[in-house]
């Protein structure tokens, strides 16, 4: 009888285990990924539409969390076509060689209740580049949501090359926000 409570037990803290060790999964409708740029002082809004986020985390051992982001670089919508047909070309995101971004983690630190530091390598047009993004997670219901931002230079990742690389046209400074919903994230 013993033993069978202990192999109970042991199975049920395994599958616990597998349990919090599976991935959360993005809710795409319920995400976004926006920017701000200013095109000669005026800002531009943009979003992506089509996004990928894997997130494995445990907030009781948040170093433990790795974080993976692709972006598919074709979708930006700008709300003009002509400024999307623009972007998608060689001196800008040049997607039809590069279609998608990516942010692989390297480490998660906390920094207070529901505040993270996320570092890791974003690559763009073939230039990767060490960030750290702040992010804010909360939780309603089974939902929880990672949101942040954090200013990307342009230039660093070629994006803007050529004609377009004088700052008085075009901004360096373009301020990226995210929010990301996810399902099946343990408790915070």
């Amino acid at each position: 009888m013993k033993r069978l409570l202990l192999s109970t037990l042991l199975a049920g803290a395994a599958s616990l285990a597998l349990a919090q060790a599976k991935p959360a999964q993005l809710l795409p409708a319920q995400s976004e990924l926006v920017f701000t740029s200013k095109q000669m002082g005026v800002p531009v809004d943009g979003r992506f539409k089509r996004f990928d986020a894997q997130l494995n985390f445990d907030p009781k051992k948040p170093e433990t969390g790795k974080v993976a982001f692709t972006i598919d670089l074709a979708s930006v919508a700008l709300g003009a076509p002509e400024l999307e047909a623009e972007l998608a070309k060689t001196p800008w995101f040049d997607s039809k060689k590069m279609p998608q971004a990516s942010f692989q983690s390297s480490a998660v630190k906390a920094t207070g209740p529901g505040k993270y530091e996320v570092a890791g390598k974003l690559t763009i047009k073939g230039q990767t580049r060490d960030i750290v993004v702040p992010i804010a997670l909360a939780q309603a219901g089974a939902v929880s949501t990672a949101s942040g931002g954090f200013v990307l230079k342009r230039l660093e990742f070629k994006i803007g090359d050529g004609e377009w690389a004088d700052t008085s046209m075009v901004a360096n400074e373009v301020q990226v926000r995210f929010k990301l919903a996810f399902n099946g994230l343990a408790p915070l």
